[in-house]
């Protein structure tokens, strides 16, 4: 927590977040015997239990990451839906995976969005980790739900969904020249706490299950720097 940037005080203190709660362990029963008595002596076979705590993803300290941007240095909200589920992949920033991990489906798509919008700044994408966007072009990587339990996307929607809508109506009251990109349904949706309608550059999800169907040559990542009236340097 030390990390979040002093202007989200206003936004976190609504709310009490305990991390350690997210993978609690469990108990569960992995089989029930029952107690066998012979000559007024019994020999107890009590249930079996086995703890469980569930793999959440990403690490704790790196569930708020994306706070420590300061809002008012915010120039585009990318608004992804669940931290990646599998193992290695999550880094605290929508869309991104760390350095070293194969670059996922959706990022593919956005890097090849990228080179058909923008041919001459001959781009190369070498690298899922989307870091330099969020430190240097300030481009504010957020997720809906900023943790998920591994294997079962969407799994803490319920826990992050009202802190994170919050968090968006905050940055659009606060930070009015910040250009929202909504991708997907999902993230369309999103949309009702965004006071400035002409600040959002709307779009399909890159998934490769709908990008062929108007993600591809969609010019989405030109009208955002239309929007932000300058360039921004996609490189990473």
């Amino acid at each position: 927590m030390e990390k979040i940037h002093e202007s989200w005080i206003p936004v976190f203190e609504d709310y009490e977040f305990d991390l350690d709660l997210l993978d609690k362990p469990k108990q569960k029963s992995k089989s029930k015997k029952n107690k066998k008595c012979e000559n007024e002596k019994c020999e107890n076979e009590d249930a079996q239990m086995e703890i469980i705590a569930d793999i959440i993803y990403p690490p704790k300290d790196l569930i708020f990451k994306v706070f420590e941007m300061d809002i008012k240095d915010i120039k585009v909200v990318l608004l992804g839906q669940d931290p990646y589920h599998n193992p290695k992949q999550a880094n605290g920033l929508s869309f991104s995976v760390p350095e070293g991990v194969p670059v996922p489906p959706s990022l593919k798509n956005i890097y090849k969005e990228l080179m058909i919008e923008f041919p001459s700044r001959n781009y190369v994408f070498n690298t899922g980790n989307l870091e330099r966007w969020f430190h240097e072009e300030k481009i504010f990587l957020l997720n809906a739900s900023l943790s998920v339990i591994q294997n079962k996307p969407g799994s803490h929607m319920d826990i992050w969904e009202q802190f994170t809508n919050d968090v968006i109506r905050f940055i659009s009251h606060n930070n009015p020249d910040c250009v929202f990109l909504l991708l997907g349904n999902f993230a369309k949706s999103k949309q009702k706490f965004i006071t400035n309608k002409d600040k959002i550059v709307y779009g399909t999800h890159p998934s490769p299950l709908s990008a062929h169907n108007g993600f591809f040559n969609s010019g989405i990542f030109m009208e955002v720097e239309k929007k932000l009236g300058h360039q921004i340097n996609w490189s990473v």
